[in-house]
């Protein structure tokens, strides 16, 4: 485990409760308003994911960062035929299970503790998404790649922009807690899912974000 994985497994072990929380909703009233208004673009880019992961009866998802496995458990519950989640952290894949289960859908979902390059899935999945997962990811190209190799119609990727109030705030709010965090552009995507080799990519800015489509195969 390289030592940017080590700190990342360290700080989403630590925050598991905190993060979910902004998508359970519990917390007090005040809080959920703060959430609203400051953390609304994580509540559109889920129903971007949604949407364009359609159609999503039947066919099979690999959720990279999967985190409490808020995606995963929607996947199944519209009738995904199987889903697969990965996240470096034993606290996340703990409650990513707990969700399954409490949600009754724990027979689709399956959660693995393993970084995505140690992976290897007998068949490729429909469709890949990577939501919030390269905030914190240095060198973002094999990545990418390697989901793109996994996945035989389209991959869904989130980028927080670089020219927003938010940015330094993160970076000074999360160095602090020794959690690294990236930036990025429009043309520096562009360039990223080019270079993967992804033959139509769609771009589009939601709140303080970039949420990307990938498509696999021909343009």
């Amino acid at each position: 485990m390289s030592e940017e994985i080590r700190r990342q497994k360290n700080f989403w072990d630590a925050e598991q409760e905190a993060f979910d929380s902004i998508y359970s909703r519990k917390k007090s009233g005040f809080q959920n308003f703060l959430d609203s208004v400051f953390r609304k673009d994580m509540y559109e880019r889920y129903e971007f994911t949604m949407k364009h992961s359609e159609p999503i009866k039947g066919r099979s998802f690999l959720d990279v960062g999967c985190g409490t496995a808020r995606y995963s458990v929607e996947y199944a519950k519209r009738g995904a035929a199987r889903v697969v989640g990965l996240d470096i952290s034993d606290s996340m894949i703990d409650t990513s299970k707990k969700h399954a289960a409490s949600s009754g859908v724990a027979d689709i979902c399956e959660f693995l503790k393993v970084e995505l390059f140690q992976y290897k899935p007998e068949k490729k999945f429909d469709v890949s998404i990577g939501i919030g997962l390269f905030d914190y990811v240095s060198e973002p190209l094999p990545l990418i790649k390697s989901m793109a190799a996994l996945t035989s119609d389209r991959v869904i990727l989130t980028f927080p922009r670089l020219f927003t109030w938010r940015a330094p705030v993160r970076k000074i709010r999360l160095g602090l807690r020794k959690c690294d965090v990236y930036f990025f552009t429009r043309k520096q995507i562009h360039n990223l899912m080019k270079d993967a080799g992804f033959a139509r990519v769609e771009i589009e800015k939601v709140g303080k974000l970039f949420c990307v489509v990938g498509h696999v195969g021909k343009a």
